[in-house]
């Protein structure tokens, strides 16, 4: 079978994912943690586009894109490429691949796994060969605990370490506003700076959430776990939230994954305002914002 075609590039939003809800529930002998939490993908991301060409090629540009400078063998994408040939039983397919790295580095919203997951789905679609779900999903999490979730971006409800998923709640029609004090945050420092991992899980998630008043107030039951230690490792996440607290617009405010990225809940009339206000008290911060679902 041919692969691909020299026409249009495919592309894709390669969405943030945000941990609505995150609990810390234990810690496995491996040193992984155990988890649970309500995960969403708003219309926020990097772009991914995907192209034949005569070999294999990464392209970086976009605002972050300097951030992810280094040694090939280390890029996920190229990782993504390199293990989905090998379990397709195909040659390593010769395409020209575009990140347009949008979405800050290390900063609690999973972008690169984001990007390998959404790399995965370009190559199959690319490549018309389509791996059984088992398969991907193995393939996903030998990539990394995050990029299982990010391989269909809808509401999901993660445990274990992030690959035991579930069908999350219908979400309602509201924003989100993503802020980040642009620090990058070590996940490895933000677990080493917490003090209890054997937390209470989630309360059980209702199946949809009519309205944003609904989702915030189930989610002022929730925790972030690694809020309070991420704070002591970079302590301009809290400016960030007492920043979101503070605007009578947003609803409700919290940090995603191990920060340094926080967000905002608000009506989706709203989204603009807020974001205008962030960008002219904080020019130095990356403010995003978008639809929820």
């Amino acid at each position: 079978m041919a692969l691909g075609s020299a026409s249009m590039p495919r592309v894709e939003l390669a969405r943030a994912k945000v941990n609505l809800a995150l609990h810390i529930t234990g810690q496995r002998e491996d040193g992984y943690h155990l988890l649970h939490s309500l995960a969403v993908f708003p219309q926020i991301g990097d772009r991914i586009a995907l192209e034949a060409d005569d070999r294999l090629n990464l392209v970086l540009d976009g605002p972050f894109s300097r951030e992810l400078e280094g040694p090939s063998d280390k890029n996920l994408i190229l990782k993504a490429v390199k293990a989905f040939a090998e379990r397709a039983s195909i040659a390593v397919p010769a395409v020209r691949l575009t990140l347009t790295k949008r979405l800050p580095v290390a900063s609690g919203i999973g972008g690169g796994s984001s990007d390998a997951a959404t790399t995965l789905r370009l190559l199959e679609d690319f490549s018309g060969v389509y791996l059984s779900e088992e398969t991907l999903q193995g393939l996903a999490l030998s990539l990394g605990a995050d990029v299982p979730v990010c391989l269909f971006p809808e509401p999901q409800i993660m445990r274990g370490i992030g690959d035991e998923l579930s069908q999350g709640p219908s979400l309602p029609n509201c924003s989100i506003v993503l802020v980040n004090p642009k620090k990058s945050v070590s996940t490895p420092d933000v677990f080493k700076a917490m003090t209890e991992r054997d937390n209470a899980a989630m309360p059980m998630v209702p199946e949809t959430f009519e309205t944003l008043g609904e989702l915030t107030s189930y989610l002022s039951s929730c925790r972030n776990d690694m809020q309070d230690a991420a704070i002591t490792v970079c302590p301009e996440i809290g400016d960030v939230l007492r920043a979101l607290d503070s605007n009578e617009l947003v609803e409700f405010a919290r940090m995603s994954g191990s920060g340094a990225t926080c967000f905002g809940l608000c009506e989706t009339r709203s989204a603009i305002e807020i974001e205008r206000r962030l960008r002219s008290d904080h020019p130095d911060w990356w403010i995003a914002s978008g639809p929820l679902k």
